[in-house]
């Protein structure tokens, strides 16, 4: 076993060690606390010195990302003037691994007068820090991963963890969503895929030109060419604006390999096309047509019509629009 192997498993030990040891009464208590907080539209407020505070940190951007209105206090600060941010509806997370961390114990008090409710997340239960809030989380460590014993390793794991955890109850108790989710994401890769819909990178069929199943081979190479779409749309002459079939660079290749050259110059669209084409709807996620494209029960497809429930062509989606997009 390798030395980083060996310190990775003490630490998933020590998370593990946690885990045991926190009292359901207190994890239920702050969990009904982060409730209230939601209920009335209150803020998490949660600060810490040191590696602490990187940890507050993270945990109050995890927060701020589920739908929960979290910040990061600076204990310091809010010593000289920025405690105005902590309304008494509040909740703070106070995290010290040893629980006798000054500047926390000095804002205790103002906390305590505003009528903000504290949760002690800690490595000693019976701390100062922990007498003085309404609920305390353990997050004590038999010791460091540190081969000192010194450097905040084994403790900032677990109180990560302990954080990661909370906010996950959370998410579930909330009925959060992926549209939720997606709200406070709109970036990136994560964003896109859960915002980004059909019609957001589609073709517009305004932009598109019909062809009808008796037009000539002549005609659909045409059509193909303009535009550098890589394919047409045949348009059901009875109902105009219904997608009858599609052609695509592919088929067009496929049907003069079938038929001899001295079939060509009478072949048409009707001859070309593939009829009732795998589709989709303009108001699906982008990543849904990823699925139909590449798990279908006929072939990898690379072109999707978009079609309301009747028929109606709303436009083109391509395989190289979802790459464009950074979602292929």
């Amino acid at each position: 076993m390798s030395a980083l192997t060996r310190c990775l498993q003490e630490e998933a030990a020590a998370i593990a060690a946690a885990a045991e040891r926190l009292s359901s009464e207190q994890v239920e208590g702050a969990l009904t606390l982060l409730e209230r907080c939601a209920d009335r539209k209150a803020k998490l407020v949660i600060t810490g010195v040191g590696k602490s505070g990187i940890v507050a940190r993270k945990i109050a951007a995890t927060f701020s990302s589920i739908g929960l209105m979290a910040l990061f206090l600076n204990p310091l600060d809010a010593l000289h003037g920025d405690l105005g941010v902590v309304a008494p509806d509040d909740v703070c997370l106070l995290l010290s691994n040893s629980g006798e961390t000054s500047e926390l114990l000095a804002i205790l008090p103002h906390l305590t007068r505003r009528g903000t409710a504290r949760i002690a997340l800690v490595g000693r239960a019976d701390s100062s820090l922990a007498h003085g809030s309404d609920v305390v989380l353990e997050a004590s460590v038999d010791r460091e991963v540190c081969p000192l014993n010194l450097a905040p390793t084994a403790s900032t794991a677990v109180a990560m963890a302990i954080g990661d955890a909370l906010a996950a109850v959370w998410m579930e108790r909330r009925g959060i969503s992926p549209a939720d989710f997606a709200l406070n994401h709109p970036a990136g890769s994560l964003g896109k895929q859960l915002t980004m819909t059909v019609a957001d990178l589609m073709v517009p069929a305004a932009h598109l030109q019909a062809i009808h199943p008796q037009t000539p081979l002549p005609d659909v190479i045409s059509t193909l060419t303009q535009g550098a779409i890589g394919s047409s749309w045949v348009e059901n002459p009875a109902s105009p604006g219904q997608l009858l079939g599609l052609i695509t660079d592919g088929d067009l290749r496929r049907a003069l390999r079938a038929h001899g050259p001295e079939r060509w110059p009478t072949l048409t669209a009707n001859e070309l096309m593939t009829p009732d084409p795998i589709t989709i709807q303009a108001d699906l996620l982008a990543v849904e047509a990823i699925q139909r494209m590449e798990h279908n029960r006929r072939k990898p497809i690379s072109v999707l019509p978009v079609v309301d429930d009747n028929g109606q062509l709303h436009g083109l989606l391509r395989l190289h629009d979802l790459v464009q997009a950074g979602l292929a």
